[in-house]
């Protein structure tokens, strides 16, 4: 990389994908990403950041004005030179592995080369200022789409679900559901600071990829449920029980990896997202609380999801009710209890203190003599 003021030269190998998220696990320090999201989110962005790619480049534009997205302002102000809206071409024209550069507003790959919008913090926020004015039109199309789902899905706040049998028991107890989404590292962390995983010792489902982040926590998951399209194989390994989203009408994407895998499986068919299945399989299985990790709750995440199938999520909201909470308020309000355990431990700490003084300390001996001769002579 050579620094060339605020435009500077970048070079590095290509690492090219559709999607984002599939992309990232593959991306090594000093790569070049290659994407095409129109509307870049806040959870692909903070994970390009992790990444730490030396530029990413973006067929489509990563703020296209529909709604003021913070993704490319994360990217911005990581450091990480991001070329913007260089057109569809560019997923077929560079192939994987090939040294690009991008030079000013400039791409160019081994016989091709193409421009884009070079962004910056500054033009960033610009486009997010300017968004904010859209941002009504958008609501009202999601708004619109919500009730017409509401219209046709309406039997998924009454049917009863058919559950399948996992093995592992939900009913009457915490689930813990995460999805590796906004903020899902932070709000593991500060449960576990808490004491509410080890004390509680919720029942922990993850949704695909959240299966990866448990077990970064070192936590194994009791129950992986999705699509099987972000989450490692070493995380289908871990012995979990292994549920695929089924969507009405019994396709099921993600059986044909396990089953690759030689991995046994159930299947769950339910409407709407991976997220809401879990949800739902919580909720259908008794479960008395449902905690929610990295999950949907904002009118920006819904957004930045950008599927019109999100309605469905707040369908599914309003089924699970008040059994539903979001993992930031559990860390909020549980405090760790004081085990006998942790009571006995220092009520020997302290005896062992007293031993140690009592050897080295000659008052403390006579005292002590003295008290044994007073109740052996009384």
């Amino acid at each position: 990389m050579t620094a060339t003021g605020a435009q500077e030269v970048v070079r590095g190998p290509a690492r090219v994908g559709r999607r984002t998220k599939d992309l990232v696990a593959h991306l090594r320090p000093g790569d070049v990403a290659v994407i095409d999201h129109l509307d870049l989110d806040r959870v692909a962005a903070e994970g390009l950041v992790l990444a730490r790619p030396a530029a990413v480049v973006n067929a489509a534009p990563s703020i296209s004005g529909r709604y003021p997205n913070v993704g490319p302002l994360l990217i911005a102000a990581a450091g990480i030179p991001l070329l913007d809206d260089v057109g569809g071409e560019v997923m077929e024209a560079v192939v994987d592995g090939a040294e690009v550069c991008i030079e000013g507003e400039a791409l160019a790959a081994p016989g091709w080369s193409a421009t884009g919008t070079r962004q910056c913090i500054d033009s960033l926020e610009r486009s997010i200022e300017a968004s904010r004015a859209s941002v009504g039109d958008e609501l009202d199309r999601f708004a619109t789409n919500t009730l017409e789902h509401l219209r046709d899905e309406h039997h998924l706040l009454f049917a009863p679900l058919t559950v399948p049998c996992t093995g592992v028991e939900l009913a009457g107890r915490h689930v813990l559901v995460v999805v590796r989404g906004h903020d899902y590292r932070d709000d593991l962390a500060a449960l576990r600071r808490g004491g509410y995983i080890d004390e509680v010792r919720p029942v922990l489902v993850a949704v695909d990829g959240g299966a990866d982040a448990l077990l970064e926590l070192g936590r194994t998951p009791d129950i992986v449920i999705g699509d099987m399209d972000s989450v490692s194989d070493r995380a289908l390994r871990c012995g979990a029980a292994l549920v695929v989203h089924a969507y009405p009408g019994g396709e099921a994407p993600g059986a044909e990896r396990l089953e690759r895998l030689g991995l046994e499986h159930s299947r769950f068919e339910a409407p709407g997202t991976s997220e809401d299945a879990a949800l739902l399989l919580a909720y259908e299985s008794g479960a008395e609380l449902i905690v929610a990790v990295g999950t949907h709750s904002s009118m920006t995440d819904f957004l930045d999801k950008g599927r019109a199938g999100m309605a469905s999520t707040i369908l599914v909201r309003m089924k699970v009710g008040a059994r539903l909470v979001d993992a930031k308020g559990v860390g909020r309000l549980y405090h760790s209890r004081v085990r006998k355990g942790d009571l006995l431990a220092l009520v020997a700490a302290a005896l062992c203190v007293l031993i140690v003084v009592t050897a080295v300390s000659q008052p403390a001996q006579l005292f002590l003599e003295n008290v044994w001769n007073v109740l052996r002579l009384g």
